[in-house]
């Protein structure tokens, strides 16, 4: 036996044990604004929309160019124009370890359909008349009519039953699915952490932890993502630090054509906007290519219709709302709110403007704010946190509020957000806005499968939509994307989805 030095015996220990490990495999995600409801069947706002698409997964699914593709169905039919059959993948569990079968996708779909149950999504299945669940793996679906929207009303998803009908509404703060990752922590307005599902159908993902950060200071997730506490950031950072961002030799910035649709809305009901003049007045009063290029860092384009121009239903040539500050003077005269002292202090009436609390929405409320007090309308900007922001909107609780829409893919949302039946909780009709046209069109959108006669009904739709404006259409949004270097296989899709991250990966750094 060797007699050694305490002092050597110790070195050669120290030198011979393991590196302490560090979880390499947990990335984490900076988000602007909290999730508001976990639930898929009443989940609308983009936060828990990024919860959902780890948490479930819907019959189908879109690909990185939204083309519709299999998720839980390995194969769809349509023997006639109103029936669908699914065929569903054998073998998937939820993350309770339950096996995943026809019924479940019954219930979810049903569920949707009572009136009960106040789902905001219930508009867009108003056409099923019927659905049958013959074994664990097929899935009839049975329509009143043609119905062209139904196929994207697929990726929704699939809940289980068992649980979420024992849970009730305790099911949107604790959900259960069968997606890739499953939710193991939820502390409200500060983080969410999901870990891996290992019995997830398509194979378990790379990363053994995702923890969303909720930061709403534009500031606070930029330093983050530079020390590392946070590794990725999408479409949540200022466009005048990108310059900053993309010196950084530890970072990559990612930007691609995006789909999100940034716009204003108004109260219908609300006795001075009602009027459609002065709706028009505040559009023309917008100097759309100057908030673009100083505010967005030019990383938008204008917009005149809530489908891009790339969409295949876009109509060009739509009522013009170029910056016309003569023309909006002109029309709020016309409209009876004539300016009472010129160009003095009074003004011809005071606005409520609501927005969310990041830093980039109340910077543009500001200079929205400067820019209609030209016309002498005095605008009171609020700003809120994101839950009772929200609320608000849901609620018809406003007379002036902006946000966006994100994923536009099928054209069918102007029913979900024009139509006089979608009036929340029914639907996203929040300024309650009522065009006996615009329904007749809408209905039969949806109901037209060919798709050059569909594309000449939303041509119309959005020419009486930029004509009466209950919405005035801002821009559409470039993704962004900033990540640190060691992040791998992450793929911007077109709507900001994080569909992805289920192939993402750390790659070890390399040490200088």
């Amino acid at each position: 036996m060797f007699n050694l030095p305490i002092w050597l015996l110790v070195t050669l220990i120290l030198a011979c044990a393991p590196e302490p490990k560090t979880d390499v495999q947990t990335l984490t995600i900076a988000l602007a604004a909290s999730p508001t409801n976990l639930d898929p069947r009443k989940a609308t706002d983009v936060a828990s929309a990024r919860v959902t698409q780890l948490v479930f997964s819907g019959l189908l699914k879109k690909d990185p160019q939204s083309k519709l593709v299999p998720d839980l169905a390995l194969y769809w039919e349509q023997p006639d124009s109103t029936t669908y059959l699914f065929h569903l993948r054998p073998g998937v569990t939820f993350h309770d370890g339950s096996r995943l079968t026809a019924r479940d996708v019954k219930y979810t779909f049903e569920s949707i359909m009572d009136p009960a149950f106040k789902s905001p999504r219930r508009g867009s299945f108003e056409q099923l008349e019927q659905i049958e669940a013959p074994d664990d793996y097929t899935v009839k679906f049975i329509l009143k009519k043609p119905f062209a929207p139904f196929l994207i009303n697929m990726t929704l998803g699939i809940v289980p039953e068992h649980i979420a009908k024992t849970a009730g509404r305790e099911f949107s703060r604790k959900p259960v699915g069968s997606g890739p990752f499953k939710l193991i922590d939820w502390q409200a307005d500060d983080k969410l952490v999901f870990s891996a599902f290992t019995q997830y159908y398509a194979g378990r993902p790379k990363l053994e932890r995702i923890i969303y950060k909720i930061i709403p200071e534009d500031s606070v997730r930029l330093l983050g993502l530079e020390k590392g506490d946070v590794q990725l950031v999408q479409n949540s950072i200022p466009p005048d630090l990108l310059p900053r961002l993309k010196a950084n030799p530890k970072l990559k910035v990612i930007t691609s054509a995006g789909t999100t649709y940034a716009y204003i809305g108004f109260n219908m009901e609300d006795p001075v906007l009602g009027k459609k003049r002065v709706r028009q007045a505040l559009a023309l009063a917008i100097d759309r290519p100057a908030i673009i290029e100083h505010l967005l860092g030019g990383l938008a384009t204008p917009a005149s219709s809530l489908l891009p121009e790339t969409h295949w239903a876009y109509a060009p040539q739509l009522t013009d709302y170029n910056y016309n500050l003569e023309q909006a003077r002109k029309l709020l005269d016309e409209a009876g709110f004539v300016d009472p002292d010129g160009d003095g202090p009074q003004p011809r009436f005071r606005l409520s403007y609501k927005t969310s609390q990041n830093e980039q929405s109340r910077r543009i409320a500001e200079v929205l704010q400067y820019q209609w007090q030209k016309l002498g309308i005095k605008v009171d900007v609020r700003s809120y946190e994101w839950g009772t922001f929200f609320a608000d909107i849901s609620k018809g609780n406003f007379q002036l509020y902006s946000l966006q829409w994100v994923g536009i893919t099928e054209p069918d949302i102007y029913y979900y957000i024009f139509h006089s039946s979608s009036i929340p909780p029914q639907g996203a009709n929040r300024g309650r806005y009522i065009n006996a046209e615009l329904d007749k069109l809408l209905e039969a959108g949806r109901n037209t499968l060919d798709t050059e006669k569909r594309k000449a009904i939303y041509g119309r739709v959005q020419q009486i939509l930029a004509d009466d404006l209950p919405y005035i259409s801002l821009w559409h949004m470039m993704n962004v994307v900033a990540m640190r270097k060691e992040v791998s296989e992450f793929v911007p899709y077109p709507a900001g989805d994080f569909t992805s991250l289920k192939n993402v990966f750390i790659k070890p750094v390399a040490k200088n």
